[in-house]
């Protein structure tokens, strides 16, 4: 008999600690073309447990898998594959990665540094390549240029200010809390600012009246006006979120005679238009700044999977200092 498997999933939509369970499962043997991927490490992001309250854009058929990321060990091939041997390490791109082990196609991974930290190898899928499309995708930013964030605080917040550090451009990042700034300062942003009506002030003081062509923005509602309102004539703002719950406000005269532009951001439709070789080369760089600590993503506490329970109760907390992750084979 094959050695078990585990498998989060969630046959409701509720409190993620009151709805997932840990299954076993038999694991699968690969068939050809697929790999069997040993999970070293999955993080909690908020998207999954809005997915699991029902609260996500799409609600998906249940029972449900979930997670979009993790890295693992490539333990078994399937007949036909000769891109990868026993032992690499791998970033799972398919979903589903809450769980022990994944069996995948073989184009559904990208080979990672055999070296480095798997924590920090499992939270590179989404935060970093977001932060890093989002800084240049939109505007050509050249070294000294400012970029104005919110949620600065946030899992994507801190990449792009390491990003931005790493590439010469300065970053004003926005926090809703007192607390954050000391975060924020250590991860190397420019300047924080405590988000408010006198926004617009405070980022004149802060770059001399030198506005900022790319705004960033997680919150949504007024924020966005006010990030919007801080920017320069023609800047382009960046919507990924709404952590305030509210629709992105933006005012006419800044859409119209400012020739302002709002645009959404989606990783998923980014990569449908880039195309796998930039993908490669984007994710390959990224990997290289984590295996180098260059990019560093703050990690709170380490569960195993089956304290899944625990786990999403933790993640779900306000006023945590990093991310929380599960290592489902240790």
């Amino acid at each position: 008999m094959c050695a078990p498997m585990y498998v989060v999933q969630f046959d409701q939509f509720g409190p993620p600690e009151d709805v997932v369970a840990c299954v076993e499962f038999e694991t699968p043997k690969p068939a050809a073309g697929k790999i069997l991927v040993e999970v070293e490490a999955f993080p909690i992001n908020p998207a999954d447990l809005l997915q699991i309250e029902g609260r996500y854009a799409v609600k998906p058929p249940l029972p449900a898998r979930l997670g979009a990321e993790s890295c693992g060990i490539v333990t078994e091939l399937g007949e036909g594959v000769t891109e990868f041997a026993i032992g690499d390490r791998v970033m799972v791109l398919a979903r589903e990665n809450w769980a022990s082990h994944r069996c995948i196609q073989s184009a559904e991974a990208l080979k990672l540094p055999a070296d480095g930290d798997p924590l920090q190898y499992a939270m590179l899928k989404v935060n970093p390549a977001t932060a890093t499309l989002m800084l240049t995708e939109y505007v050509t930013l050249e070294p000294g240029d400012w970029v104005i964030q919110n949620a600065a605080n946030s899992g994507v917040g801190a990449a792009l200010i390491r990003i931005a550090k790493q590439r010469g451009w300065r970053t004003l990042n926005v926090v809703r809390r007192d607390d954050a700034g000391e975060r924020v300062k250590n991860w190397g942003g420019d300047v924080t600012l405590m988000d408010g009506e006198d926004l617009v002030d405070q980022v004149n003081a802060a770059t001399g009246g030198v506005a900022p062509k790319l705004a960033i923005d997680a919150v949504g509602g007024a924020a966005t006006k006010r990030l919007s309102q801080s920017s320069a004539d023609g800047a382009i703002v960046v919507n990924y979120g709404l952590l305030s719950g509210d629709a992105c406000m933006m005012e006419a005269a800044d859409l119209i005679f400012r020739q302002q532009t709002l645009t959404g951001f989606w990783l998923g439709g980014i990569f449908q238009k880039i195309g796998r070789p930039a993908i490669e080369a984007l994710y390959g760089q990224l990997a290289e700044d984590t295996r180098t600590g260059a990019l560093v993503t703050d990690v709170e506490a380490v569960y195993a999977i089956k304290d899944i329970k625990a786990a999403v109760a933790h993640a779900g907390k306000g006023g945590r200092n990093g991310k929380v992750l599960v290592r489902p084979n240790s």
